[in-house]
């Protein structure tokens, strides 16, 4: 856990550029520039990522701490269900719907985040077109952008609604 609270607490543009003073200037292992291979997308991803991977870690294990403890998990182990039985069946199913609430309100942060990944590797994409359109004052670009962003997180939060009743029947929408 304290791999995840150096994640949440290291600002995303320093871990962009430590990323490539090690990986690309020290060992030569992967490009700072371009976007023609795979190998381009592994820094941007792992910059962009690693605060979400840490704060998701975190939330996961709080919500199994505090399922585990409840009642019915209590229950099934005192009727004989094995703990793996117990803790994929009736502990992940319980455990996931916050934390699935959670991956979406993430995504969306990742929007946002975008922004300065973009900036650190020299990339174009749609958070340095809306910091540019800010800058020019070209209002239907922002208005565009503005409105995609917001559709995108509006796709988001129904995939994390569907997802609630894949993973637990019992909490569907009528």
């Amino acid at each position: 856990m304290a791999l995840a609270v150096t994640g949440i607490s290291f600002p995303a543009f320093a871990l962009g550029m430590l990323l490539m003073q090690i990986f690309s200037v020290e060992l030569g292992w992967l490009p700072t520039v371009g976007a023609d291979t795979w190998k381009h997308y592994i820094l941007p991803s792992l910059t962009l990522g690693a605060a979400v991977a840490a704060v998701m870690a975190r939330f996961t294990r709080a919500s199994f701490v505090e399922v585990l403890s409840e009642d019915y998990i209590r229950t099934a182990r005192a009727k004989g269900v094995s703990e793996k039985w117990v803790i994929l069946k009736h502990g992940l199913r319980n455990a996931m719907i916050p934390v699935v609430t959670m991956m979406g309100l993430q995504f969306g942060f990742l929007l946002g985040g975008s922004i300065v990944v973009e900036k650190v590797f020299n990339w174009p994409g749609l958070g340095r077109l809306l910091v540019d359109s800010v800058d020019m004052r070209d209002y239907p670009v922002i208005q565009a952008e503005v409105l995609l962003f917001s559709l995108e997180f509006i796709l988001i939060n129904l995939v994390v609604d569907v997802l609630y009743a894949a993973i637990n029947p019992a909490i569907r929408y009528k």
